[in-house]
């Protein structure tokens, strides 16, 4: 019956149609184009314009009301309309509204109750939107709700339950872009009901692209296919899609797959509002240095991933060790491996009531529709919060909620792929660490064996771009006399190098680095870092994974000696 409707408005229609519920929240990427199916084309509307001509075309009155423009109408009949009605009580009640519409949300409820109830006793139809409904029913506690707010949640409250309302033609929607930005008294209410609009498929992007532009112009535009133009768009709605086109078009950009990598990253950290960031890097799992075991195991995630057997792939991975092991180096050269996109999540937390679960909203509606992706979190101890955290008004649990529930959604096995860091994973909660979560748990260990130890160092050799005058492997590196991070390496190879620049030499001899190797003294907490360890250790879910020296400990030793390192660093 709808099937010229985008699957959200067909929703939409059977809901109404049921004649229990008139008022809707439309959520999610309202801001967008609506497809819309002819018989022999598709049409891309804005979504008022999908409403109020398309889904309430048969209505006789459309009516559209947001802060910034007040009150405005469909066609100029309904207005007239509305006008002759505000004439009337302007004569009864010695106001004026009829030369000056109020844009205040409860000065116009109070005029549009008036006038719905009077139409609605002739047996008229009518349909009101209100758009960025968050300004005028905002996400608020209870006690800090101003008494525009709650005057206006009366006034949504009744029209959603009144009998009236609901055995006439009529219909609220309200617009938001995230449902979290919204009253929860509203957005709760069991007379009120939310739909999502989901950022376009891959089928809608390519029907997109098509319907935008014609074969000949395509293939005059482009230097890869439609189908890769769908594919490489993931994330991305129509509108994001459109100005990458009209680019290319206006100024004769040949649509490439850099061109559309680097329009992707731009359009979507800005729709994110800046809190998801790509991660980018020329680096491969081959520059790690060590880790063998670890290397081998994502290897085989990317194998799986490229062969399309998403379905053996854990929900995701806690990446632990002590700090300089190289956890966000080793994550960042897998997302060069794996072929798939890889974010990071910036701090979308804010003092604003509401603004957070809004930012958390609108990043994991991404995350979803950019899948496949790799997602990043570094520090995730401190990052993540805690189902207990109190002292913000329950913001920290509501996210921790939120993320906790996307997290272990099985339909985005394979699809979305999390990378929780951290020295510490003895400080996160169970929930995040579970199985149907982060299921594997990766350690990261410094070198121990000669081996390693030079490993370490060419790669650090090769990173810090450290030119020796002659091959050569210091001493103190090769019999282990000092022990170096991949940080403290790094941080060494740097010195070296500044001490040549200081005595105007290009390159580093050995005696020079000798110097600089024997004089670094890394910050030092030996008992932090035995924590930390041993925390990797007793953390790790596969034994073959961990290191020689640490695969036969005993673990009723380990977690007495943890307990005894936290007693004592307090």
């Amino acid at each position: 019956m709808f099937n010229h409707y985008p699957d959200w408005a067909g929703e939409f229609a059977r809901k109404y149609l049921s004649r229990t519920i008139n008022q809707f929240i439309l959520h999610g990427n309202v801001h967008d184009l609506v497809p819309l199916k002819r018989e022999s084309t598709t049409e891309f509307v804005r979504l008022k314009s999908f409403l109020s001509e398309e889904f309430f075309g048969a209505r006789d009155y459309v009516i559209f009301y947001d802060r910034s423009s007040g009150i405005y109408f469909r066609d100029q009949e309904s207005r007239k309309d509305f006008n002759q009605a505000l004439a009337g009580r302007d004569s009864l009640l010695g106001t004026e509204y009829a030369d000056k519409l109020p844009k205040d949300p409860v000065r116009v409820f109070s005029l549009l109750e008036q006038y719905f109830r009077v139409r609605i006793d002739s047996n008229k139809s009518i349909a009101l939107i209100v758009d960025y409904a968050e300004t005028i029913i905002p996400m608020n506690e209870a006690g800090s709700t101003g008494s525009e707010d709650r005057t206006s949640m009366v006034y949504l409250s009744r029209w959603a339950h009144d009998p009236m309302f609901l055995a006439a033609d009529f219909t609220t929607v309200l617009i938001t872009e995230n449902l979290a930005d919204l009253n929860k008294t509203v957005v709760q209410n069991p007379y009120t009901d939310s739909i999502r609009i989901n950022i376009p498929n891959q089928q809608q992007r390519a029907q997109f692209v098509s319907n935008e532009l014609k074969e000949e112009q395509f293939q005059a535009l482009s230097e890869v296919s439609k189908k890769v133009v769908a594919q490489q768009t993931a994330g991305l709605n129509f509108i994001n899609i459109r100005s990458v086109l009209s680019n290319a078009r206006e100024n004769k950009e040949k649509i490439t797959h850099r061109r559309l990598s680097e329009a992707k990253k731009e359009l979507i950290e800005s729709e994110a509002y800046g809190l998801l960031e790509f991660v980018d890097t020329d680096y491969t799992l081959d520059n790690v240095a060590g880790h063998t075991k670890v290397k081998q195991h994502l290897r085989q995630a990317v194998q799986a991933l490229k062969n399309g057997r998403r379905d053996v792939l854990p929900m995701g991975y806690l990446v632990c060790g002590p700090v300089g092991t190289g956890k966000t180096f080793l994550v960042t050269c897998f997302s060069n491996e794996v072929g798939i996109p890889m974010v990071k999540l910036k701090n979308f937390r804010s003092q604003w009531q509401g603004v957070t679960e809004g930012n958390l909203e609108k990043i994991l509606s991404l995350l979803k529709a950019m899948a496949p992706v790799a997602v990043m979190i570094d520090e995730a101890d401190a990052y993540l919060g805690d189902r207990d955290a109190g002292g913000d008004s329950g913001v920290s649990s509501r996210v921790f909620s939120q993320i906790a529930t996307f997290m272990s959604d099985t339909q985005n096995r394979g699809r979305i792929l999390w990378f929780l860091m951290t020295a510490r994973p003895d400080l996160m909660p169970v929930d995040l660490k579970r199985q149907g979560r982060a299921e594997e748990h990766l350690a990261l260990f410094a070198p121990h064996t000669k081996e390693e130890r030079i490993e370490l160092f060419e790669a650090m050799k090769k990173k810090t771009g450290l030119d020796l005058t002659e091959e050569y492997v210091p001493k103190v590196i090769e019999q282990g006399l000092k022990s170096f991070s991949g940080a403290d390496m790094e941080a060494a190879l740097t010195r070296a190098k500044f001490r040549a620049a200081a005595q105007d030499q290009e390159r580093v001899t050995p005696e020079i680095l000798d110097i600089a190797l024997n004089d670094f003294l890394p910050p030092t907490y030996p008992e932090e870092i035995e924590l930390q360890t041993l925390s990797a250790v007793i953390e790790c879910t596969s034994k073959e994974l961990l290191p020689e020296r640490y695969r036969e400990m005993d673990r009723g030793e380990i977690l007495s000696k943890i307990d005894e390192l936290k007693f004592r660093i307090g």
